[in-house]
């Protein structure tokens, strides 16, 4: 699903807060908003540095093989996980002002079930891992002399076990985490 100049849905059952929960569709619609969610909430985070970045990934574990996840990517070079790329935004990186221009989204594992989750009827959508390729332009210093530069991010979300297992879900309890991400400059 392709999106183009939508930073926030809002309108009649669109206004989305930390307790939405949000009917599934068979056309994509659940995908769609879920994404759309997700966006608006990440980038406020780079955007306002007023919520830790670490909060929107899979706690650190080993994958079978040892492979590490959360599996980061920054402008080609491996993070270590989402602390060590929360210090690299509050060390290095300037104030910035991260603007997403088009989206798109895909569903890649509609079965997939974190450990120590509960498994969910398919049409919940609460077992789907979502591919999310972001298109979009960010100033760095600056927001009204810097020069705007473009920048390629992707995402793979997948349920948040906590979230999935807490059928009262608390306002603070992110649904989806980040399981893998490469962001790079463009421009």
């Amino acid at each position: 699903m392709a999106h183009r100049g939508r930073t926030k849905t809002t309108g009649p059952n669109h206004d989305l807060d930390h307790g939405t929960t949000i009917k599934i569709s068979t056309n994509g619609q659940y995908t769609e908003e879920t994404t759309q969610y997700f966006l608006d909430s990440y980038y406020a985070a780079l955007n306002t540095r007023q919520e830790p970045l670490s909060s929107f990934y899979v706690p650190p574990a080993a994958m079978d093989g040892g492979k590490l996840q959360p599996s980061i990517s920054f402008n080609g070079a491996p993070i270590r996980n989402a602390t060590a790329l929360q210090a690299i935004f509050e060390e290095q990186v300037p104030a910035a002002h991260y603007e997403v221009q088009c989206y798109e989204c895909h569903v890649v594992n509609p079965n997939y079930v974190a450990e120590g989750a509960e498994a969910w009827p398919p049409a919940t959508g609460k077992n789907m891992t979502i591919l999310v390729a972001v298109s979009g332009c960010v100033k760095y210093g600056n927001i009204e002399e810097a020069k705007q530069r473009g920048f390629s991010e992707t995402f793979l979300l997948a349920p948040n076990p906590v979230a999935a297992a807490n059928k009262q879900r608390a306002k603070d309890v992110k649904e989806w985490l980040i399981q893998s991400q490469s962001f790079r400059i463009v421009v």
